[in-house]
This record gives structure tokens, sequence and C-alpha cells, in this order.
């Protein structure tokens, strides 16, 4: 978890933070419908707030980017946004059996590639991205834009990891954090 205090921030000031991650801090906003997200990883910033950022209805809606705020104990600059509230898979629900099985996909892709150390990862969202016929054409597109940005980059894929996985209200799948730096 991000052990950093959340920063003064006038658009801050008394929300309750609602999640924390190796890399964010989610606070509360509030219309309900949005979340204030505090950023220190380079490869989210770039997820969130380039201009050619993945987009689609797999990927989180960014509404404001409202810059950096501070930094963090490791260094790198807090980016302060204004995003989408997304959900933790929950249980039955159609977004957590899809989650599985592209967790499960991309887990052997990346088996069959071990020996390509690093690479293995980003040459396996690539062949997924391109050769799998088990998703929903929606996520087939997704992944192919997510390897795009990974090349583009030069970032990793993580979606070994379902907590990188949300939902929707609506119970759309979001690659909420998919991607990291090594």
């Amino acid at each position: 978890m991000l052990p950093d205090p959340v920063p003064q921030h006038p658009l801050l000031a008394g929300r309750a933070e609602i999640g924390r991650g190796e890399y964010s801090i989610v606070l509360d906003h509030e219309d309900g419908e949005r979340v204030y997200k505090i950023v220190s990883s380079p490869a989210d910033v770039f997820l969130l707030t380039a201009v050619d950022r993945p987009r689609g209805i797999h990927f989180p809606l960014v509404f404001a980017d409202h810059g950096v705020i501070g930094r963090a104990s490791s260094g790198f600059p807090l980016h302060l946004l204004e995003m989408e509230r997304l959900y933790p898979l929950r249980g039955d629900t159609p977004a957590a059996s899809l989650a599985g099985r592209l967790t499960g996909l991309y887990r052997a892709a990346c088996m069959q590639r071990s020996e390509l150390g690093a690479d293995m990862g980003r040459l396996a969202l690539y062949h997924l991205a391109i050769e799998e016929s088990q998703l929903v054409p929606s996520l087939t597109q997704a992944l192919k834009t997510l390897s795009d940005f990974v090349e583009a980059y030069g970032v990793l894929p993580d979606l070994l990891n379902r907590d990188n996985l949300m939902m929707r209200n609506d119970g759309t799948l979001v690659f909420s954090d998919p991607v990291f730096i090594a």
C-alpha cells in the first residue's frame, strides 16, 4: 500500500479515503459517480492522462487532471485525477467471470512465453489480443488497444492480478490498473 499521507489540496479537504493501492489513493467525491484518485506510478499517469491513452468501454473515464499535488516517498510526483467511480469485482457477476477467464488466459499465455523473461507479459498480451476467440469482441479490441499502449510507452502489462480489473456499476469490466514500470 502507498504509505504516503493524502496531500493537502482544496479539492481533497474533508474527503473520505475509500481505497488505497500500491501506487494510488482513492477519495470520495461529492457526487457519488466520481472519485478523486491520487496516482504516483508514472505508468498509471500515462494510462490515465496521455492524449493517446487507451479509451473505450473497458478503460476508465477521466474527467479532469488536476496536476501534480505533491511527491510520494518513492520520489515520484503525486498526480490528482478526477475519474469515474469503479467497484471491486463481485462474486458471480458477468464481469467477475470475464475477469477470471481473462486472467486465466493471460496467465497461460505468459507461461507459454516464460523463457522470454521481462518480455513475457508484453508478448503474451500481444498474442492474446490477436489470437484469442473466447472473449467478447469489445474485450478483444481493448486488449489490442492496451497492447499498442504498452508498446508505445514502454510499460509492462499487469493482468495477472484481478485487483487490476474492476467494474462499473452497470457490470462492465474495466482495466483499472493494467500497467506498471519494472
